[in-house]
């Protein structure tokens, strides 16, 4: 069936290139390419004349950077989220921004479709199309690469080159590619190719130059530097004393954590897809805002508000990671985080040194650390009397007294012994 319209997530690598073409021959369709700038720098060169030279009707190169930082990157970090322990998810949270726009691209233009080039092993494939579903269903989703057609004629690199060069699509690619890369204002993603073997050295001397955000932690410089950011609301506002947008937070706090070798994470994850995947990210101002807005959260937090929160960070970072941004259950745990950061205010300085972020110190108005009551010296606040943590242990062991009077010790799964240890 023909289409109209259809409007392409572009990057102008090879894969997309090609794919626009194959669209407009295959749908019989006008192609609108669209490239989001969500902080690639100098990737978005020269995509439009690439795109309108490979058959493109129109371009959108939208800025969208601003948007990025304050409505997703930064509501993500108040939650404090963290895929598997590790990931700062800097991929996950592009994606459903991504295909807000393309909506509204298609909307705008009467685009009966959107197209994308993610492959059918991948997670994107689900993060654009989850998000397409919830805010446009009536719009149809192209995936050419789970398409039989598309993957016959395409069954690898060699063949794609081949068709851009006999279209004379603009692209510079080779058949032997030893990772792919993806990147954005939190981070850069390296995967595939020679990082595929679990057991490569990325930290080693002869990778250096596959980095692109951080030095060498080991070539970072010998002095360590401090840094003081300030919170308001659980967002960080200002550094080092100037009063900076969410977007100059994340570049200013990228350029600190390059320079001294901050945020790399080599890790093999969980696909949502089912399998397991190597990643190796940077994500160098993600690192330092991450551990700041912790530190910061840890003086004004009540307790059991920060562990219920805490309770939801693993359901939370697999909402995101699986593509589910849009989704009710995630709009459910960011009104309960929102909540909780209405007191996370005041300033952490850090110390950055050779790949590491150290807490320095941390300060607020709204700072619920008395020193007074805290202190191992004499109380002058009298609001901790010492004697009722008797009855507090009391109460606490009850339970663990009544189970071993019924059950015995061996319920632990321990054997008390009955008779005296022998004398040394």
């Amino acid at each position: 069936m023909a289409k109209n319209k259809i409007v392409l997530a572009y990057s102008g690598g090879l894969d997309t290139s090609v794919i626009l073409k194959w669209l407009k021959e295959t749908y019989d369709a006008e192609i609108i390419a669209f490239t989001a700038d969500i902080g690639q720098q100098d990737e978005l060169d020269g995509l439009e004349e690439k795109a309108l030279a490979t058959g493109a009707s129109k371009v959108y190169i939208d800025d969208l950077r601003d948007e990025f930082a304050k409505d997703f990157i930064y509501p993500m970090f108040q939650a404090g989220a963290l895929y598997e322990g590790q990931y700062l998810l800097g991929t996950s949270i592009a994606r459903p921004l991504i295909a807000k726009r393309m909506v509204e691209i298609a909307r705008a233009e009467g685009a009966n479709a959107i197209a994308h080039g993610a492959t059918g092993k991948g997670n994107d494939q689900v993060r654009f199309e989850l998000a397409a579903a919830a805010l446009a269903p009536e719009i149809e989703v192209i995936a050419p690469w789970r398409s039989e057609q598309f993957r016959n004629e395409f069954p690898g690199r060699a063949e794609m080159i081949a068709y851009a060069e006999k279209h004379q699509i603009p692209v510079q690619a080779s058949a032997a590619k030893p990772y792919s890369m993806d990147r954005n204002l939190l981070h850069i993603s390296f995967e595939s190719g020679m990082l595929e073997d679990p057991w490569f050295d990325a930290t080693a001397p002869e990778n250096k130059s596959m980095y692109v955000l951080s030095v060498d932690p080991e070539d970072a410089p010998d002095t360590a530097e401090y840094v003081e950011l300030a919170f308001e609301q659980g967002n960080c506002t200002a550094i080092n004393g100037e009063a900076l947008t969410p977007l100059q937070v994340m570049e200013k706090l990228n350029a600190l954590g390059g320079k001294h070798g901050i945020g790399r994470v080599d890790m093999v994850e969980n696909r949502f897809v089912g399998m397991k995947s190597r990643g190796v990210y940077e994500t160098p101002g993600g690192t330092i805002l991450f551990t700041a807005h912790r530190k910061m959260e840890s003086l004004t937090m009540d307790r059991d508000v920060m562990h219920l929160r805490d309770s939801l960070i693993s359901r939370y970072s697999s909402t995101v990671y699986n593509g589910f941004w849009f989704a009710p259950e995630r709009l459910a745990m960011q009104a309960l985080v929102a909540e909780s950061q209405k007191h996370v205010t005041g300033t952490v300085r850090l110390k950055l040194y050779k790949g590491n972020v150290m807490g320095a110190g941390v300060q607020s108005p709204l700072s619920l650390y008395n020193p007074d009551i805290a202190t191992m010296e004499a109380d002058p606040t009298q609001a901790y009397d010492q004697n009722d943590a008797t009855g507090f242990i009391h109460l606490n062991a009850l339970r663990l007294k009544v189970a071993s009077g019924v059950h015995g010790s061996e319920v632990h799964g321990i054997q008390i012994k009955k008779e005296p240890a022998a004398s040394v």
